[in-house]
């Protein structure tokens, strides 16, 4: 049987990882999974819907004895080795420079059209 204490030190610390490394905000390990979405591949997905049944089954003292120990383990080792791989000052680089780059392409975008405007109206 897991031992709740310790149970819940882990969703902690995997509640602040998820907040420090993909900036996802929530009251509980459920929300932010929720909000996590695309950001998390499928196989952690997975691991995250694990944590959050084993710890609903918790609440209840004889559901809490059907929980797979090493498969709860497991899926906390998943996240800390891909969390660990998370840059977020990568992150947020890589989505500024993206949003720079729409805005440059919808920039160039608009001075084509304005230029072949011109070129017709016969003012080029």
């Amino acid at each position: 049987m897991i031992d709740r204490k310790q149970f819940d030190a882990r969703v902690d610390g995997l509640q602040e990882a998820l907040q420090s490394k993909l900036s996802l905000r929530g009251k509980s390990l459920r929300a932010r999974l929720s909000r996590a979405g695309r950001l998390l591949p499928k196989r952690l997905q997975k691991e995250g819907r694990v944590i959050v049944e084993a710890q609903d089954k918790l609440v209840h003292p004889k559901l809490a004895v059907q929980i797979d120990e090493t498969r709860v383990n497991g899926a906390f080792e998943a996240f800390d080795a891909h969390l660990k791989t998370i840059d977020p000052a990568d992150r947020r680089k890589a989505k500024l420079l993206t949003w720079g780059a729409g805005l440059v392409f919808n920039l160039i975008i608009l001075t084509v059209i304005v230029f072949a405007l011109m070129r017709w109206q016969g003012a080029v």
